[in-house]
């Protein structure tokens, strides 16, 4: 571990869990829950430091740390005769906690900032800023495109393009875009997120691809376009994915404790949706299976993740 590795608080925590793997090392008796835990811890750290240096193999690491923790507690189960978690088997998550945080800034991030109102402009925004989050600038295909925006792709470029938030290539129009090849992708410039200090959506190349890689499956989930699912509806797929706990529940963090459910107005607020139409798009999720036991009132959202996407939980 470098000497000079910033910020202070990932080095003394790499310090700690050295020490405390050396401590369990001198345990007269394994604990197993215990080294599940630390495991965990390590998981989290060596991501976060991955995202520092943007070295792979610390990222490796973590995904090897957290493939321990799930087999250590897998082993504790086994041998105390329960299910792991009380809640069957092992979750293969996609996002690890700290990633799951940094969904929910991005999220964030585009409710407050995406330009347009509409449900489309707002998907597109999203997709375009975890493409582009790193350096301002990413690539796109038409068939990304025509995939997000199904018909209004054409249209929801454009006026992207024409209010300044998204800048093509010179001589290059939306129906130029929709007409890129895998092999030949057009560039696009997001310019409010080109580097600056400070940087709009702090995090490191391998957790923006992690991201991009998770927002996809969710809008592109099978049973959603089988559904015909708009706009409105596959944000809130996102978001619900995004603001999910471990076990499915749709929770929110509000003073370090996890709350009942989601806020209907922060919830229409990123779908461009009003609070009372939210009820109509979580039914879809039900009848794709997304959401289960759904119910919108109170001002709330509540309900949980189907058991089918349960790895796309964002670990509140």
């Amino acid at each position: 571990m470098p000497d000079d590795l910033q910020p202070d608080v990932l080095r003394l925590e790499l310090t700690e869990l050295g020490d405390a793997f050396r401590a369990y090392q001198r345990r007269p008796v394994p604990d197993l829950a215990v080294l599940a835990e630390l495991h965990d811890r390590k998981a989290r750290a060596f991501a976060l430091w991955a995202d520092v240096t943007d070295d792979a193999s610390l990222w490796e690491e973590a995904v090897r740390a957290e493939a321990a923790a799930r087999t250590t507690r897998e082993m504790n189960a086994n041998r105390l005769g329960i299910e792991v978690d009380g809640d069957g088997p092992v979750v293969d998550r996609l996002l690890t906690r700290g990633q799951g945080a940094h969904a929910r800034g991005v999220l964030e991030y585009v409710r407050a900032h995406a330009p347009l109102p509409g449900a489309e402009a707002r998907l597109a925004v999203l997709m375009l800023t975890l493409r582009a989050a790193r350096a301002g600038t990413g690539n796109v295909t038409g068939q990304d495109l025509s995939g997000w925006l199904q018909g209004d792709a054409e249209r929801v470029i454009q006026e992207l393009a024409d209010v300044g938030w998204l800048r093509l290539p010179e001589g290059v129009d939306a129906a130029d875009a929709l007409d890129s090849r895998p092999e030949e992708p057009t560039q696009v410039t997001v310019p409010s997120l080109l580097p600056a200090e400070p940087r709009p959506i702090p995090f490191g190349k391998i957790t923006r691809a992690r991201l991009s890689g998770w927002a996809q499956k969710v809008v592109g989930d099978r049973k959603l376009r089988k559904k015909k699912a708009g706009a409105a509806t596959r944000l809130l797929a996102v978001y619900t994915a995004a603001h999910s706990r471990p076990d499915g529940r749709l929770g929110e963090r509000v003073e370090g404790a996890a709350g009942d459910g989601v806020g209907l107005d922060a919830v229409a607020s990123f779908c461009g949706l009003r609070p009372e139409d939210v009820a109509e798009h979580a039914e879809v999720l039900v009848a794709a299976g997304w959401l289960a036991d759904a119910s919108a009132a109170g001002g709330r959202l509540r309900g949980r993740l189907g058991a089918r996407v349960l790895p796309l939980s964002g670990l509140v």
